[in-house]
């Protein structure tokens, strides 16, 4: 999958902020989803990892109704955070006061006090998606950014969640266990070849048999790193840990480029599509 695909339906339309607080709220999501790249739901949740439905998605940015706390979190987390490398304390803060203020004024009650959210997940930080490589190395660097994790942990409570973002399989489950090898940010030469690894723990209740990562999708410039479209995941029993390695090559020009990867079976379909991908991503230099 390459940026921007996955595209269907009509041009969405920007929300008349004139027509209201919930009109006005959306506007501000559907400019944050410009700023962004304007993906498409569908990548935003198979990709990016938003654990809401397609359509609450949708709906969310056109303004008739206002959309729950839990799919205005999923909608902005993957956008500002994971996208644009905002802060996601802040990021939060911010959003869920405008969100706030767009309930109080469509119910005439006023903002309310915004208590804890007990149970929902934690995430890391996004990494900025940046139009140089130098400044995405700057980014990096400079706010101590790390990359998006196959975690574990149930979606938040909402009747919006997607039923299918359930394991394909009931008990199954996968914990991130780090980067082995090229660390997020490493410098490899153009055209060279690298071998990146991850580890996983199987903290589930189904032994992985016949398991791949597969390549799920990327950011970068018109060269992209080249690499196999999935790997083979070791068979793997419930409470062991396995490595997952792929071999890949650097483009012939500078830049920098960012692949995501996703568990499937050996027929292609995701089997923890409510896991967030996992990725590399390094600075092509000369």
């Amino acid at each position: 999958m390459t940026r921007g695909s996955g595209r269907r339906g009509r041009t969405a339309t920007c929300p008349d902020e004139s027509a209201g607080p919930v009109a006005a709220f959306a506007r501000r999501l559907w400019e944050l989803k410009r700023a962004a790249g304007d993906p498409s739901y569908d990548r935003m949740r198979e990709e990016f990892g938003a654990l809401a439905s397609r359509s609450a998605l949708s709906a969310a940015a056109r303004g008739r109704h206002l959309p729950s706390w839990e799919t205005t979190w999923e909608f902005v987390r993957v956008l500002a955070v994971g996208v644009l490398g905002e802060d996601e304390e802040a990021t939060r803060s911010t959003w869920r006061r405008q969100w706030e203020r767009a309930r109080g004024a469509a119910t005439g009650e006023g903002p309310v006090p915004v208590a804890a959210e007990p149970g929902t997940p934690r995430r890391g930080r996004g990494l900025t998606v940046a139009v140089t490589a130098a400044a995405a190395v700057v980014l990096l660097v400079a706010a101590g950014l790390v990359g998006s994790r196959l975690l574990g942990g149930s979606a938040p409570a909402d009747e919006s969640i997607d039923p299918s973002l359930a394991p394909l399989v009931p008990g199954d489950a996968s914990e991130f266990g780090g980067d082995i090898t090229v660390p997020d940010g490493t410098e490899v030469p153009t055209g060279s070849h690298f071998v990146k690894t991850w580890e996983f723990r199987n903290v589930g209740s189904v032994p992985w048999i016949g398991r791949y990562l597969r390549r799920a999708g990327s950011f970068g410039g018109p060269d992209e790193c080249t690499s196999p479209e999935r790997v083979p995941i070791p068979d793997t029993r419930p409470g062991e840990s396995v490595r997952v390695s792929v071999e890949v090559r650097a483009p012939d020009r500078p830049g920098y480029c960012q692949v995501y990867w996703k568990m499937v079976d050996a027929e292609g379909r995701l089997v923890l599509p409510n896991h967030r991908a996992v990725f590399y991503l390094v600075r092509v230099v000369p």
